[in-house]
């Protein structure tokens, strides 16, 4: 799987629940939410303040380690 800014959360929760730390260093405590697993990558780092790149990177760098 390759992540994108554009990558829907729960998308990738559904492919490995593995990368839920990742969420959760964000701030991001509301993985359950059914709405927070519609929000992109993007619209989450920018609810929660933090560098979308940055988080795409390590979802990407877990994946390719799979």
């Amino acid at each position: 799987m390759t992540i994108t800014k554009d990558t829907i959360i729960g998308d990738i929760l559904d492919a490995d629940f593995d990368v839920a730390p990742y969420f959760l260093e964000i701030g991001m405590h509301c993985l359950g939410c059914p709405a927070s697993r519609s929000e992109t990558i993007e619209q989450a780092c920018a609810v929660h303040g933090t560098d979308a790149d940055e988080l795409v990177a390590k979802l990407n760098a877990h994946f390719e380690g799979k």
